[in-house]
């Protein structure tokens, strides 16, 4: 584990302790302890919107995915964690395969968010469930690249783009997901030589956020990169002088739109495993799947809510237009996500 992560985990415990403590004393009608990877401003209101609803009183306790996963493997049968919210289908892929969700049982849940955006269905219910997307869209500098060369995520492996391609980490979810969704689409041994192309063309070592990449773009370091579309629309919206400038260099393209569509991920949550205030739990997830909470849920992080009848009034997201989706279920790439570290590690993708 890498000492930062252990660091905020460490912070975690100590603060932690005496939290779990008075949330285990909380074990009633009236609470939800909500273990949380999301810190959006409007998710106040959303979660006050919940208690003002339901009497119920939310106790947060919020962190990384990362630490959070360690937190919850920590606390094992004695954790208070009623829901757990993460933010990508790798993290909530590996909170899944290390046994902390429980399946929810739940008609409203299942009739409002599509299949595909949430874990496999079995007899005994669904462990998580996605709120909002996002999509993986390429941003491209405009006086280095044409855009017409990269409309596809394929094209960033073509040798024309050699040396002008940055990213994250092969070890990043977002990177894992984005790969095990092209998995699904094209086959693993396509994939594979996909990821080897991209080694082949990184402008420089893979590091960063999506953020660092845009601004690579922008300033020339790289000449074209993959992006989560929140990241670029929060960099547009901005008052910065110095982010209006970086965003007149750089333009965005919805990846394979006359082909197989593009990549979509989500922010989901699930009851955890030991809840011991189930019945609220179910009532926060079919809360978070409501038209209002959509509303909330979505435009905090400039992302789509998952409810596809919700029309969101988010002038920033209008801007960017229609696209055409992957028609890929997010249960599909959690489940391949350990052959996509693989091919990513045999490609030599840092």
């Amino acid at each position: 584990m890498k000492a930062k992560t252990i660091g905020k985990l460490a912070r975690l415990t100590v603060l932690g302790t005496t939290m779990a403590a008075a949330f285990a004393a909380q074990a009633d009608n009236g609470v939800l302890n909500l273990y949380s990877a999301r810190h959006y401003q409007t998710d106040e209101q959303l979660y006050g919107t919940f208690t003002k609803q339901t009497g119920i009183k939310i106790n947060r306790i919020e962190a990384d995915d990362a630490a959070l996963l360690e937190r919850l493997k920590s606390e094992g049968a004695k954790s208070p964690a009623d829901v757990i919210l993460m933010v990508d289908a790798a993290r909530l892929a590996k909170g899944d395969e290390a046994g902390l969700f429980q399946p929810t049982k739940s008609a409203t849940l299942d009739a409002r968010i599509p299949a595909k955006l949430h874990a496999a269905n079995t007899k005994v219910g669904t462990d998580w469930y996605g709120f909002s997307t996002r999509a993986r869209v390429i941003v491209y500098n405009k006086d280095k690249v044409d855009p017409k060369t990269v409309q596809t995520y394929a094209s960033l492996a073509d040798p024309a783009h050699k040396g002008q391609v940055c990213t994250r980490s092969g070890s990043h979810p977002y990177m894992l997901s984005l790969v095990g969704a092209l998995i699904a689409r094209d086959g693993a041994q396509a994939t594979q030589k996909w990821a080897e192309g991209m080694v082949t063309n990184f402008a420089r070592a893979p590091r960063g956020g999506d953020t660092d990449q845009i601004k690579a773009v922008a300033t020339g370091e790289c000449g074209v990169a993959l992006a989560n579309s929140y990241y670029y629309v929060r960099m547009a919206r901005s008052d910065k002088p110095e982010d209006k400038a970086l965003m007149s260099k750089v333009g965005f393209i919805w990846p394979d739109q006359a082909g197989k569509g593009t990549h979509v991920n989500v922010a989901g949550a699930g009851i955890a495993k030991h809840a011991p205030n189930h019945a609220n739990a179910v009532k926060f997830l079919e809360y978070l799947a409501s038209d209002e909470a959509q509303q909330y849920f979505a435009n905090g992080n400039n992302e789509w809510p998952a409810v596809t009848t919700i029309k969101v009034d988010n002038p920033a997201l209008a801007s960017l237009g229609e696209f055409k989706a992957e028609d890929v279920s997010i249960g599909a790439v959690a489940k391949n996500l350990p052959e996509a570290q693989r091919i990513l590690d045999r490609a030599g993708y840092k």
